[in-house]
């Protein structure tokens, strides 16, 4: 049985050992990633798999918010295909939107095929470390999620809610230690990390992925 997490707009259920998470599908009778659709009580829910969404992966290692309500809007670093970005979809309703950028033609193009079928999602090709080139497309934000494989992920994630995350708003930040300096441990890494947030936000929340995502760690942060 399905039935509401303590998560908002995250649904769960109880198979043996194993918890699955869901979403409310936004589109109904349409998946995006071969995920399950379920229905129960007149409602479809989308299967939600922690092994391919960040986080999903974080809420399972033990996050009690997300910070993602209806009526945000987000703006999403690394959107790749958009995986997470249609669960978020899903949880901001149609009364949120989405700033989905990513840098990569190839999966820009699978995202703008989500997009035609999800309203709250505007996708934008673009490198999320030339603010330049975003400025003009992206409005005040409650919420920025980050997920990008780059050595330098840190400062842009500074960078950008320097420039766009309203105060009080929430930063959310996917860290892939082996993107950063593959000779160092990963757990060094992210106590770097967490030393560079903490001068200019609050750290509300941190997990590690694994076993998950290996190698990543993940902070939900408020900005001052």
């Amino acid at each position: 049985m399905i039935k509401p997490s303590k998560i908002f707009e995250v649904f769960e259920s109880q198979e043996g050992r194993k918890k699955r998470l869901y979403t409310r599908n936004l589109v109904p009778t349409k998946n995006v990633y071969g995920e399950r659709l379920v229905k129960e009580n007149n409602t479809e829910y989308r299967e939600w798999d922690a092994s391919k969404s960040k986080l999903a992966a974080s809420i399972l290692k033990g996050s009690l918010n997300i910070c993602i309500r209806k009526n945000d809007v987000v703006l999403y670093l690394g959107s790749a295909s958009g995986t997470t970005v249609s669960h978020v979809s899903d949880i901001l309703g149609n009364e949120g939107f989405i700033f989905a950028v990513d840098l990569a033609p190839r999966v820009m193009r699978d995202l703008i095929f989500l997009c035609y079928q999800r309203k709250n999602i505007a996708p934008i090709l673009a490198d999320a470390n030339k603010i330049k080139e975003i400025q003009e497309r992206i409005s005040e934000v409650d919420v920025i999620y980050q997920d990008i494989a780059q050595k330098d992920q840190t400062n842009i994630f500074l960078k950008n809610i320097d420039l766009f995350l309203k105060h009080g708003g929430y930063a959310i930040l996917a860290v892939k230690a082996r993107s950063i300096d593959v000779t160092k441990k990963p757990a060094h890494i992210f106590k770097e990390v967490r030393e560079k947030l903490e001068k200019t936000l609050t750290i509300i929340d941190y997990r590690e992925l694994d076993p998950f995502q290996k190698d990543h760690c993940f902070f939900i942060c408020k900005k001052r």
